[in-house]
């Protein structure tokens, strides 16, 4: 049986989410879809320990609860969606924040300057946060919760939440991101993904969960949830799914017909 990294039962967050029982195994990716408000921001909170919910949270079977937040850091990473810079100090010294304790100083340096290179920031390192733009801010979110996890110099890490990691990244950096996601997944650690790009979670994800209007519409592989018949009546679009070679694509056709209703 394959390790279960996280365990949601009858989880719920009033007025915003329903209750949804959920599992997350070890070397997971699980794309979190919906439209805006479907509570996928929520369920992620919840997840993270940021937010009060009702149901049971287990994280590495342990109720989230019983975690002190220090220790929990060291077990999970959690990117919000995108804020603006909270101080004005140089890239490098908001990176050090994140580092995840009694990891070597050689160790850190030396993962720091591996995740600046891969998401070029290696000459952004000096710069002060409040003179980066929203791409370069986002790249220096995405690489701080990545030191805070980084098998090499935090082998305790497990899991991974990021809300919108792909906000204001042009189609290299979220190439190389899907790279370093892809390494954190060959290690172990199980990720769970907020995202908008259908067609990105349809040839990256290993799981969708689903969610419309704060319930969990579906759940499974890619192959299962990502159908025009699953998605159209929770996006209130008519899709068709397309290939193009070996690479299948979802095509929105115009406004499904309850949409039109609506309108």
């Amino acid at each position: 049986m394959d390790d279960l990294i996280l365990d949601l039962r009858q989880v719920a967050v009033p007025h915003r989410l329903k209750p949804v029982t959920l599992r997350v195994t070890a070397g997971s990716l699980v794309h979190l879809i919906g439209p805006n408000g479907a509570g996928k921001s929520t369920l992620l909170a919840a997840i993270g320990g940021v937010m009060s919910s009702e149901g049971e949270i287990s994280l590495l079977g342990r109720s989230l609860r019983q975690w002190h937040n220090s220790e929990l850091a060291l077990h999970r990473g959690y990117l919000c969606q995108q804020n603006v810079p909270y101080a004005v100090m140089p890239v490098f010294q908001y990176l050090t924040l994140h580092q995840p304790r009694n990891a070597t100083e050689r160790d850190i340096d030396r993962t720091v300057g591996y995740l600046a290179e891969a998401l070029s920031l290696a000459d952004k390192l000096a710069r002060p946060l409040n003179r980066l733009s929203g791409g370069e801010w986002q790249r220096v979110r995405l690489a701080a919760v990545l030191l805070q996890v980084w098998p090499a110099i935090n082998p305790r890490a497990s899991l991974l939440l990021l809300d919108e990691p792909a906000a204001s990244l042009d189609i290299a950096q979220r190439v190389a991101l899907d790279a370093l996601l892809a390494e954190l997944i060959a290690a172990g650690m199980s990720i769970v993904v907020c995202a908008h790009d259908l067609n990105h979670s349809l040839r990256h994800a290993r799981e969708i969960w689903l969610l419309s209007a704060g319930r969990l519409a579906a759940q499974g592989s890619p192959q299962d949830v990502m159908q025009p018949a699953v998605l159209s009546p929770v996006f209130g679009v008519e899709f068709e799914l397309l290939s193009a070679g070996d690479t299948p694509w979802l095509v929105a056709s115009g406004l499904a017909p309850a949409a039109v209703t609506a309108i």
